[in-house]
C-alpha cells in the first residue's frame, strides 16, 4: 500500500471510527456472542491476494463489533474507566505512522525526549516532587513486576550477577493487601519470590485498606524467622472496593526493616490531578516507585502506563544490557529506556498522552474526573435511600459497591445468588454493564463511574435498571 492508496484508506476508517463513536450508545454494552463465533466468522487461511478496505470495514460491522464489550459506552460501569480519548488515538496513529523503532536513544531521539517531557508533565499534573522520573510501558503489571525486581536486587545486593536467589541465604519476602490486585501476586511469583514468601495483609474497616499493624508485626516475625523483608506493595484504589492503603504508615513500617515499597495506584492515579484528592496519597514521596495507568481514567489508548522510581540507577543497574551493536557516542549523557524496563524494542507511546494533554488541557481533563466524582456522590446519596440497598465500602472516588438485600433472604448464600442473578440481568439486557466482585467473600456489584461519554442522565439510567431487575429477582 502507498501513501496515495493509505490516504484514502486512512480517511474511510478514520470515518468509521467517528460513526462508530456516534453510534456505540445504541449498540449493546456487553458482547452477546457465543464461543467460537468470531473465529467461524473469519476464513480459516489468509487472502493470497488483496482485499478492499471495504470489505475490512464491512468485517469490522459484522464480525469486530458484535465481539466487544463497548468500553466507550456511555452506559459500561464495569471493571474501571479503559477510556480511549480521540485526541490521544491521533497519537496512536501518528505512531504508528511514523513507525519509529524505540530500542536506544540513538535509533530515534524524539521517542525518548518527548517520553521524559511527558512523564514529567504528568508527574507536574499529579503535585509529585522532582525526585520522581519517569517512563511509559503497557501496564501496571509490567510496572509492579519491574518494582519487585527492583526490590529483589536491592535485598539481595545484586544477586542476579551471582548465584541469583537460590545462593541466598535467606528467603526474601514481600507484603501487599489481601486486597491487592491479581498482578500483584503475579509479579511475585515470576520474579522469584515463591509464593510461600507472599504475605497477604489483611484490612482494617470499614475503609479497607492495608492493616499496618498486622504488617508490622509480619514482618517482625519474618526478620525473627530468618526472613529478609524485601519489599511492600501499597496499593492506592483498590480494585474491587477503590481503598486506599495508608502510605506514611506503609512507608515507615517497611523502612524500620529496609524495605523497598511501591505504590499501585493503576486507575487512581488520575486523581492526583486533582488537589482535593491527593490526602488520598499521602506519604506517596516516602516510597521508591509509584505507577498508574493514563489509559484508564485519564483516557489514553491502551497500554499506556507510567512507571515512576526515585532512584533510575536502581532500575537501570537491575535492566541494563549493553550489547555491542546498540552501542553510541551518546552512551552515558541521555536516558537509554531499554534499560528502564523489560523489552528492547519499544513503541513511540508517549505520543498517545501527549496528544490527549495538548488537544484536551489538563482544565478539560479535570473538570472531567470531576464530573464523575460528583455522579458517584450522587448515586451514592440514592442507594442508601432505596428499600434493601446498601453500599458495601465507602465511596472514594467513582465506584461504588453496592449490594441489594430482599427482605425474608435467609442466608448469605441466597444473598449472593441474588446479587449475581440481578447483576446477569443487568447484563444481559444491554443497557448497561456492571461487574461484579467480592468483599469478605461475598458478592457484591460495583459501579465503576467514568467512562468518557457518561453523563448523570446515564448513571440515573442505570440506578433505574438495576432496581428493577433487582426487584424481578426478589419475586
Amino acid at each position: 500500500m502507498g501513501p496515495e492508496e493509505f490516504r484514502r484508506a486512512a480517511h474511510e476508517l478514520v470515518d468509521w471510527v467517528a460513526d462508530y463513536r456516534l453510534r456505540a450508545a445504541g449498540l449493546p454494552v456487553r458482547s452477546t456472542v457465543p464461543p467460537g463465533a468470531v473465529a467461524r466468522a473469519l476464513p480459516a487461511s489468509a487472502p493470497e491476494e488483496p482485499e478492499t478496505v471495504e470489505d475490512l470495514i464491512a468485517d469490522l460491522d459484522r464480525v469486530v463489533l458484535p465481539g466487544v464489550t463497548h468500553m466507550q459506552h456511555p452506559s459500561n460501569f464495569a471493571w474501571f474507566p479503559s477510556n480511549a480519548s480521540l485526541s490521544s488515538v491521533l497519537g496512536d496513529i501518528a505512531a504508528s505512522g511514523i513507525g519509529a523503532l524505540g530500542i536506544t536513544w540513538q535509533s530515534a531521539p524524539a521517542l525518548t525526549e518527548v517520553e521524559q517531557v511527558v512523564c514529567d508533565w504528568a508527574r507536574q499534573l499529579c503535585g509529585l516532587s522532582a525526585g520522581w522520573h519517569g517512563t511509559i510501558g503497557d501496564g501496571a503489571s509490567t510496572a509492579t513486576l519491574v518494582a519487585l525486581l527492583v526490590a529483589r536486587e536491592r535485598a539481595s545486593a545484586g544477586s542476579q550477577r551471582r548465584g541469583g536467589l537460590q545462593a541466598e541465604g535467606a528467603p526474601l519476602t514481600v507484603y501487599c493487601s489481601a486486597e491487592a490486585h491479581s498482578s500483584v501476586a503475579k509479579a511475585a511469583l515470576l520474579a522469584g519470590y515463591g509464593a510461600a514468601n507472599l504475605r497477604m495483609v489483611p484490612v482494617r474497616h470499614p475503609g479497607r485498606e492495608m492493616d499496618t499493624g498486622v504488617l508490622a508485626e509480619l514482618m517482625k516475625d519474618d526478620v525473627a524467622g530468618g526472613y529478609r523483608p524485601a519489599a511492600v506493595v501499597a496499593t492506592s484504589g483498590t480494585t474491587s472496593a477503590t481503598a486506599f492503603d495508608p502510605l506514611t504508615e506503609v512507608c515507615d513500617v517497611a523502612g524500620e526493616h529496609g524495605a523497598y515499597v511501591h505504590v499501585d495506584a493503576a486507575m487512581a492515579g488520575s486523581a492526583m490531578l486533582l488537589p482535593e484528592c491527593r490526602h488520598l496519597f499521602d506519604g506517596i514521596e516516602g516510597a521508591g516507585s509509584l505507577c498508574w495507568n493514563p489509559h484508564k481514567w485519564l483516557g489514553s489508548v491502551l497500554e499506556t502506563s507510567l512507571l515512576y522510581v526515585k532512584e533510575p540507577g536502581e532500575l537501570v543497574s537491575v535492566m541494563a544490557t549493553d550489547p555491542s551493536y546498540l552501542r553510541s557516542a551518546q552512551d552515558g549523557s541521555v536516558v537509554q529506556y531499554r534499560d528502564w524496563g523489560l523489552p528492547l524494542g519499544r513503541r513511540f507511546r508517549a505520543l498517545r498522552l501527549w496528544s490527549l494533554l495538548r488537544l484536551e488541557g489538563a482544565a478539560a481533563i479535570r473538570a472531567r474526573l470531576r464530573r464523575d466524582l460528583e455522579n458517584a456522590q450522587r448515586l451514592a446519596s440514592l442507594i442508601p435511600e432505596a428499600q434493601g440497598w446498601e453500599l458495601v465500602a465507602p465511596v472514594k472516588l467513582q465506584t461504588l459497591c453496592v449490594r441489594h438485600r430482599p427482605v425474608g433472604l435467609s442466608s448469605e448464600e441466597d444473598l449472593d445468588r441474588h446479587t449475581l442473578a440481578w447483576c446477569e440481568a443487568v447484563n444481559a439486557s444491554g443497557a448497561a454493564h456492571v461487574t461484579p466482585a467480592q468483599l469478605d467473600g461475598h458478592w457484591v456489584v460495583r459501579v465503576s463511574i467514568g467512562a468518557e461519554p457518561t453523563e448523570w442522565s446515564h448513571v440515573e439510567a442505570l440506578w433505574d435498571l438495576m432496581q428493577q431487575k433487582a426487584g424481578e429477582g426478589a419475586h
